[in-house]
């Protein structure tokens, strides 16, 4: 098994995480979003996968693209420790936590996006930085009440053990955090944040402990 990634992706991080605490062996292939003209662009990739980014598991079944899906392979092949609870009101809430970020917050500030921005539309940096911080700051202002309100939310946000909602909010709290969005309006969320860290499948996984963010 390969996975395909670079260290500061937001989606990679969500598999990253996935794996370590299903346990799961996988080979790391590296992929500079920036070098090169980024590497994702470079036709072997393209092949790999046609939309260009990262990740990508190569599997013994055929490559799967998309963090959400490959969570989701990996719930299915190895479903010890779940990512997704039992009952199925609380597996729509936790998806529904995930898909918050993965649709509805990321898509929106990825790279290339804020690329397009800068370069293609022309906009300044500091354009640039308010358009960030406007769909992030909307995005976990929704997230925070969604989990204040709840009374299942614990340290984690449902209940004390990680799930596909946790994969998604811990990389995006440290994106947010790399553009320098205060997190003070949000304290459920770093709260869970604070405890995710603790866990090693969390820590191993952070951008700053990959061989490529050396590179």
């Amino acid at each position: 098994m390969e996975l395909y990634t670079y260290f500061r992706s937001s989606a990679a991080y969500r598999v990253r995480i996935a794996l370590n605490l299903k346990g799961v062996q996988a080979e790391y292939q590296y992929v500079h979003l920036l070098k090169d003209g980024g590497q994702q662009h470079q036709p072997a990739y393209q092949q790999l996968n046609p939309n260009e980014t990262v990740p990508t598991l190569v599997t013994e079944d055929g490559a799967i693209t998309q963090s959400l899906a490959i969570c989701e392979y990996l719930e299915e092949r190895y479903p010890n420790p779940p990512l997704l609870p039992v009952h199925s009101i609380d597996r729509a809430f936790v998806r529904s936590i995930a898909q918050t970020i993965a649709c509805d917050i990321h898509p929106i500030n990825n790279l290339r996006v804020l690329q397009y921005l800068t370069g293609t539309l022309g906009i300044s940096e500091e354009q640039k930085s308010q358009w960030y911080a406007h769909w992030v700051q909307h995005g976990l202002t929704a997230l925070e009440a969604l989990l204040t309100n709840r009374d299942t939310t614990g340290l984690c946000c449902l209940g004390d053990t990680p799930t596909l909602a946790d994969l998604c909010l811990i990389p995006q709290l440290y994106n947010a955090r790399r553009f320098n969005i205060d997190l003070t309006p949000y304290p459920t969320l770093v709260r869970i944040d604070a405890h995710c860290q603790t866990l090693s499948a969390f820590a191993e996984a952070a951008p700053e402990k990959q061989v490529d963010a050396a590179v």
